[in-house]
């Protein structure tokens, strides 16, 4: 069965404006929701259906790919009844500002998970090479050891509220619908604490610094990302611990370029070297490696020296070095050096008009 056009689906033209959009949204949502039409699998298709056309036309890159090439070109998109940002009914009607509608929120506990965290480390290039342990030092939220996360007192408990009897919402009835809201007098908590600890004056949570040993693998690069579960905040009214993510950079080097696994780099070589020919040390990561220069070499020369770059990430083998080398032109010359000079240019015959160097000259003025 082939799909309906998403336009419409939600009845609004081609050119409608994003509020448009929304409004038509909300209003078939309110109407097909499964709360309302318990049992009833057509209004459950439909509000799918919605659900699904409102992910696409809401989101501009996507609306401009069907516009284009209609369901063919979502690429599952939005062909799964829900777009992957919406976990679930209630998270589609928080987006409105009424997530609360039909007791939707109702259903949610107090049971919170800890914030996941973010720390930023930077690496030289040669720690990226070679991976390192790493002691980082971390400010977050734990539990409260004085009073195990309940924030009250020793020798006191939290009392229910009286305003909800413990449920956290308030019921209002508006016409046709029965509203939920969060009560106003325990803030949704379900309780009120008279005697809070004095520690985490009732938060249930103190921040404390805890220091990590992280292990960076070798082959990480700028962008990396490492996840360390459970190193997070603490949750409330327990809730799960977030997890820690940290963050690589590598610094740049004043030697070495690196794109990928690949490392790039110059090396300086003098007249008779690029004419004659020369064996010459090349800076590496490790060390030094020995680099032959053949005789007639020019100035930008790059030369490739395999497995002398970045190891790859997960071990897979390693890059390769490239060497770019650069004529270097003394600027000052020894009385003997002069002479020789002087005697080569009078026997030097060279072709300037030599296939591949007009090209050349072309390229650096072009």
């Amino acid at each position: 069965m082939s799909k309906r056009d998403y336009y419409e689906v939600l009845g609004v033209d081609k050119s409608a404006t994003e509020v448009e959009i929304k409004r038509a949204y909300r209003r078939l949502a309110v109407k097909y929701h499964p709360d309302k039409n318990p049992g009833d699998k057509e209004a459950e298709e439909k509000f799918k259906e919605a659900a699904e056309a409102y992910a696409v036309l809401s989101d501009a890159q996507k609306r401009n790919r069907y516009d284009r090439f209609g369901h063919s070109g979502m690429g599952g998109a939005g062909g799964s009844g829900f777009d992957p940002g919406f976990t679930n009914i209630e998270d589609i009607f928080d987006l409105f500002g009424f997530g609360d509608m039909f007791g939707g929120s109702a259903r949610r506990s107090n049971v919170q998970r800890g914030a996941d965290l973010r720390y930023d480390l930077e690496i030289t290039l040669e720690e990226a090479a070679t991976g390192k342990d790493a002691k980082i030092e971390i400010p977050r939220l734990e539990t409260c050891d004085e009073c195990e996360g309940k924030g009250t007192a020793e020798g006191s408990s939290p009392e229910t509220c009286v305003t909800c009897n413990g449920s956290g919402q308030t019921r209002y009835q508006q016409g046709f619908f029965s509203v939920m809201r969060t009560c106003p007098n325990c803030s949704g908590k379900g309780q009120i604490i008279k005697d809070p600890c004095k520690k985490c004056s009732g938060a249930g949570r103190n921040e404390k610094k805890k220091t990590l040993e992280v292990k960076i693998p070798a082959g990480v690069e700028t962008g990396s990302r490492l996840r360390i579960g459970g190193e997070g905040e603490s949750g409330v009214n327990g809730g799960m611990t977030g997890d820690l993510y940290v963050f690589i950079h590598v610094a740049e080097h004043e030697t070495f370029e690196r794109q990928g696994s690949n490392l790039y780099t110059s090396a300086p070589i003098s007249f008779t070297q690029a004419a004659l020919g020369a064996d010459i040390k090349v800076k590496t990561l490790d060390g030094e490696e020995d680099l032959k220069i053949p005789a007639g070499t020019q100035t930008g020369t790059v030369f490739r020296i395999k497995n002398q770059g970045m190891p790859s990430l997960g071990g897979r083998g390693k890059g390769d070095l490239f060497v770019a080398v650069t004529l270097v032109t003394p600027k000052t010359l020894s009385r003997e050096q002069r002479k020789l000079l002087e005697q080569l240019a009078e026997i030097e015959d060279i072709d300037f008009e030599e296939e591949g160097f007009m090209d050349k000259v072309r390229n650096i003025f072009g």
